[in-house]
C-alpha cells in the first residue's frame, strides 16, 4: 500500500492549504484515516483522523475549528482542509491509514504512511 501526500506549500498567516492523499489500493478505503505533523526536533503529533465512512472524526485541540478532513473513497483520496493557518502549523504532514476502520488518535495504530508534504506559515 502507497500513500502520496501533496498540497503543501507556503501560504501567510490566516491564509489556507488542502492537503490531498491518494492511496494505491482500494482496501484502504475500508480504513481509517489520519493525519500527523512534525517539526525538526519533535515528535510527531496527531492532527486529525477519520473513520472508514466519515462517521467518526476527531481532531486535536490544536487545530479543532481549523482544519476539516473529509475523504472520497470512490477516489481512494483524504484531505485536509487548512483554514486561519498560523505560524505553528509549519511543519510537515504525514497522511496514514490503520488496519481498522475506525477513527482512532494512536499513532502506533497506523500501518502505513506516506512520505510527507511541508507546509510553511510565514508573515
Amino acid at each position: 500500500v502507497q500513500l502520496q501526500a501533496s498540497g503543501g506549500g507556503l501560504v501567510q498567516i490566516g491564509g489556507s492549504l488542502r492537503l490531498s492523499c491518494v492511496t494505491s489500493a482500494r482496501t484502504t478505503s475500508n480504513n481509517g484515516m489520519g493525519w500527523f505533523r512534525q517539526t525538526p526536533g519533535k515528535e510527531r503529533e496527531f492532527v486529525g483522523t477519520i473513520s472508514w465512512n466519515g462517521g467518526n472524526i476527531y481532531y486535536s485541540d490544536s487545530v479543532k475549528g481549523r482544519f476539516i478532513i473529509s475523504r472520497d473513497r470512490t477516489k481512494g483520496t483524504v484531505y485536509l482542509q487548512m483554514n486561519n493557518l498560523k505560524p505553528e502549523d509549519t511543519a510537515v504532514y504525514y497522511c496514514a491509514s490503520e488496519r481498522s476502520s475506525w477513527a482512532t488518535t494512536r499513532m502506533s495504530d497506523y500501518v502505513y504512511w506516506g512520505q510527507g508534504t511541508q507546509v510553511t506559515v510565514s508573515s
